[in-house]
């Protein structure tokens, strides 16, 4: 958890809206995956990678969130 700590929030929130929404047009690739798993179209291990590539930040903001909701 410390590790958590050390990241800056403008860090995680800049990845966050930087590599977790990119490419932004013509929409977020992290939005047309989560739409190709829910569709149950994510088969590919290319799409599977870019799912958690583009993830990933948006895991990393939402455990920075948590952490500072439950550590109050």
């Amino acid at each position: 958890m410390q590790l958590l700590d050390t990241i800056p929030w403008n860090i995680a929130i800049l990845a966050a809206l930087t590599l977790g929404l990119a490419p932004f047009f013509p929409e977020p690739h992290i939005w047309e995956k989560l739409k190709m798993l829910a569709g149950g179209s994510l088969t590919r291990p290319l799409d599977i990678f870019d799912l958690v590539l583009h993830g990933a930040p948006w895991l990393l903001l939402l455990a920075k969130i948590a952490r500072e909701v439950l550590s109050r």
